[in-house]
């Protein structure tokens, strides 16, 4: 039994530069179906870090001759490029079993199979369990994939197609104890490890490694993907445990620059803990890592701040949002702006660089509702602001409410990507946003006095950001968009 994941080739987000993460999702997949299956064969392309084009990946799948494919899609935007590498793969031999997952075809299960005919299986939600059930299904016999399908009735979590119908499959129970997880198979990916960067955060040479402390949050933001997807349910990993893989990373693959994956990464006791585990390793002085938080969370911890400083934790990103009260209560964020302020001003002055985002789009939103947030972030000053439209996407609270109420005027997945403007407001155009979201980068990165700060700062990752912007023309490729 031969099975081949793969990351298709695919374009990178633009906005936050020069980047290539490692394909966690797949790589975590791969070492948990290694361990739970002998005599297995697996492998992972991930195109992007091996420059392999459209032609390359349908040789190499032609080559390996798996039994099964499997891709998956965390973001809506690159859903195309999942069909179109589960196409490939049937294009070299109808007989390959296809498996696509991830966030947006869990959300788009019973549409994706009745689009896309070259989608055989849909793993929906947390992949480990159900992925490994439908790989020893397959190797009971491999035969064509109409004689393999009749084996899929009773594995939970999946979706598929049999004798031209759609079956969805109850839903299966999340993981309990995460830590009973293999570490990510970074060894399907080893050769690989000196390509993954993340230039304007640590620079091109510096190894760049993904690791998950939680799955999950409990909050109830209406526009996040994720809250349904791991059903508003935070399961964490012990402060132990995370620190044990980022030695690993580090001491097993050089990794010096740590992107911990939370999408909410938890303050307090835990936190501190992590801490006390990666300083006591003896790897803080050498290890950069990231994460992002919410802005109150990290305002009742700001004590803890030092210590995590000292443990390696250099840059922070806040879910800032919006300034206006209204519009955070519209997206169920549970924040003020004044946490949003005192949560920066914390940051800055613990020498962790304050990185922000902020949501333009709401439907009350109205150019001069823009403008106060400009002013607002411009007063603010944090060492880095990331603007981004409002998108509805498939699994959101605001994904049933626009579709319902008729607002979303693009369909087109791969539009959705946060820098597209997918439905107007009230009082604005789709145009209008792309010109808003123009006008908001322009002012924010476009500032002199600004530039001047950061280019020549006491901080070195505000002097690296703003010496790295400067040359990317990412203003420019943004205003393209209008």
């Amino acid at each position: 039994m031969k099975v081949l994941f793969i990351e298709p080739p695919k374009e990178i987000w633009f906005v936050m530069g020069d980047y290539l993460s490692p394909p966690l999702g797949i790589i975590q997949l791969a070492a948990y179906l290694e361990r739970a299956i002998e005599d297995i064969e697996i492998e992972v392309l991930d195109c992007n870090a091996q420059q392999i084009d459209w032609e390359g990946m349908e040789k190499r799948i032609a080559a390996l001759n798996p039994d099964i494919v499997a891709s998956s899609a965390l973001a809506t935007c690159n859903a195309y490029v999942v069909a179109r590498t589960l196409e490939t793969a049937k294009r070299v031999n109808p007989n390959i079993l296809t498996v696509a997952g991830g966030q947006h075809f869990t959300s788009t299960a019973q549409e994706s199979l009745e689009t896309y005919p070259e989608i055989d299986t849909i793993v929906r939600g947390e992949g480990e369990e159900t992925l490994t059930e439908l790989v020893r299904r397959v190797s009971e016999g491999v035969g064509n994939v109409k004689e393999m399908t009749k084996r899929f009735a009773y594995i939970r979590g999946l979706s598929f197609r049999h004798d031209g119908r759609i079956f969805h499959n109850p839903p299966r129970p999340l993981i309990e104890n995460l830590e009973t997880l293999p570490y990510p198979g970074y060894h399907f990916v080893k050769d690989l490890m000196q390509k993954y960067h993340f230039a304007a955060m640590a620079g091109r040479e510096v190894p760049h490694a993904l690791i998950e402390g939680s799955r999950g949050c409990f909050h109830n933001c209406t526009f996040c993907s994720q809250r349904r997807y791991w059903q508003g349910i935070l399961r964490a990993k012990s402060p132990k445990r995370i620190a044990d893989e980022m030695e690993f990373c580090y001491r097993e693959y050089g990794s010096r620059f740590i992107w911990l994956t939370d999408d909410n990464f938890v303050f307090g006791k835990r936190a501190e803990e992590l801490a006390d585990e990666i300083i006591r390793r003896g790897i803080s002085d050498e290890l950069m890592w990231f994460t992002q938080a919410r802005c109150d969370d990290l305002v009742k911890s700001e004590a803890l701040l030092p210590k995590l400083r000292k443990s390696g934790l250099m840059w922070v990103l806040l879910g800032a949002e919006n300034p206006r009260q209204s519009t955070l209560d519209a997206f169920n964020k549970g924040i003020t702006s004044q946490d949003t302020i005192e949560a920066v001003k914390a940051l800055k002055k613990n020498d962790i660089f304050a990185h922000t985002m902020f949501i333009i789009g709401e439907r009350e939103d109205t150019a001069e509702s823009i403008a106060n947030l400009r002013g607002f972030v411009n007063d603010l000053d944090p060492d880095m602001a990331i603007f981004a439209i409002l998108t509805p996407f498939p699994g959101t609270d605001l994904f049933e409410k626009a579709k319902n109420n008729g607002w979303i005027e693009d369909f087109n997945w791969s539009h959705y990507d946060m820098i597209h403007a997918i439905m107007p407001t009230k009082t604005l155009s789709r145009r209008d946003l792309q010109e808003e979201l123009y006008l908001c980068y322009r002012d924010f990165f476009g500032s002199w006095g600004r530039r001047l700060r950061g280019l020549f700062s006491m901080n070195q990752l505000v002097r690296r950001i703003y010496w790295y912007m400067a040359f990317r023309g990412i203003i420019r490729r943004l205003r393209d968009l209008v």
